[in-house]
C-alpha cells in the first residue's frame, strides 16, 4: 500500500469518526493535487464550532508537516471561520489534535509531531468531539 493510499485511507477514517459522533464533515479528496487552491483535508462543524483540519498519519516515525502548508491551512481557516488543526494518528494508536501554534517548529520552518508528543500533549479524539 502506498503512503498516499493509507493517507487517503486514514483521512476517511477520521471522516467516518467525526460523523458518527455528530460533527457535519466533508473530505477534500487529493486537497494539494487537485485544485491550485489550498484546502484542508478535512472540514468539520459542530454546533457552530468549525474546525480545518490536515490530517497526517505515521507506521511511529515523527510526522514533520512542511512550512507553507500549515501557512496555508491557517490562511483558509482564518477565512473560513474555522479554527486550525492538526490531527495525527500513529500506528495502533487513536487520533491526537493539536492547534498548529502547539507544534514543534524546525529550524528550517516546519513543524514535527513526535508519537510521544502526540499521546502526553494532544487533545485524544474523545476530548475533542466532547
Amino acid at each position: 500500500m502506498s503512503a498516499n493510499e493509507k493517507g487517503d485511507r486514514r483521512e476517511r477514517e477520521l471522516v467516518n469518526k467525526l460523523d458518527e459522533n455528530g460533527f457535519a464533515v466533508m473530505r477534500a479528496p487529493a486537497s494539494g493535487s487537485a485544485t491550485e487552491r489550498e484546502l484542508p483535508d478535512v472540514l468539520a462543524g459542530d454546533e457552530g464550532d468549525f474546525h480545518a483540519i490536515e490530517a497526517k498519519s505515521s507506521s511511529g516515525q515523527p510526522i514533520y508537516i512542511d512550512g507553507e502548508e500549515i501557512d496555508a491551512l491557517n490562511f483558509f481557516a482564518d477565512n473560513f471561520g474555522a479554527e486550525s488543526q492538526i490531527a495525527v494518528r500513529f500506528d495502533r494508536e487513536n487520533w491526537y489534535f493539536f492547534h498548529p501554534s502547539e507544534l514543534y517548529v524546525t529550524d528550517g520552518g516546519n513543524y514535527r509531531v513526535k508519537k510521544e508528543t502526540a499521546i502526553n500533549d494532544g487533545k485524544p479524539f474523545s476530548s475533542f468531539v466532547e
